[in-house]
């Protein structure tokens, strides 16, 4: 769980991965019911790393609207990782979770207020006592309003930020790269073992309305 690599790796000098992934992922959502991989019409895709997903999958599955969640590897070089290979640091992936979600029953802003207030996102590559490039925090992007509110609810939390001296945000911004799902096993994990680990820092600062 602890990786410590604090540099992303060059394409060239990252793993090489394999054109498939080497397990067949569940059909259905262990909580929700819902398909694991469907995109039903009408509905939205973000993707949020904010630390081990592990816990960051079971604060968004929680929410009304949100029709599925999923957690894997994004943001890197390395076509379908393991979590051995991302954990060393030489994929260049951050742990993210995949939030599909009906956006007439839950908004954008919604969700990026779970996302900052979340966890700390001014840690660079780290979140508490997890250390490592795969534990950055990062916001992709797959529609215009989500990057409008991802990088406007930015801009009102650093000045929260700014007004109880915390540090600049981290937080990478981008179009969302390929996902790649993580290993069947760490899908609603703390679903199927809910003494596990679930760790995250957080601030205390809130989004300004």
């Amino acid at each position: 769980m602890f990786g410590r690599r604090t540099s992303l790796p060059a394409a060239d000098d990252a793993l090489r991965g394999r054109s498939e992934p080497d397990f067949t992922l569940p059909e259905r959502h262990v909580v929700l019911g819902t398909s694991l991989t469907a995109e039903p019409a009408g509905s939205a895709v973000l993707y949020v790393g904010m630390g081990c997903f592990w816990g960051v999958e079971k604060i968004y599955w929680q929410v009304p609207g949100v029709l599925a969640t999923a957690v894997g590897y994004q943001g890197g070089h390395t076509p379908n990782a393991t979590y051995d290979e991302v954990c060393t640091g030489r994929t260049g992936h951050t742990e993210a979770v995949k939030v599909v979600y009906d956006p007439a029953v839950v908004s954008e802003r919604d969700l990026l207020r779970l996302f900052w207030e979340n966890h700390d996102p001014t840690q660079g590559y780290r979140q508490g006592n997890d250390v490592g490039t795969q534990y950055r925090s990062a916001l992709y992007w797959t529609t215009p309003e989500q990057q409008r509110e991802a990088e406007a609810t930015r801009e009102a939390y650093q000045k929260a930020l700014d007004d109880v001296r915390l540090g600049a945000i981290t937080t990478e911004i981008a179009p969302a790269p390929e996902f790649f799902y993580a290993e069947p096993y760490h899908q609603q994990y703390l679903a199927k073992n809910p003494f596990g680990y679930d760790c995250h820092s957080s601030t205390g600062v809130s989004l300004p309305d």
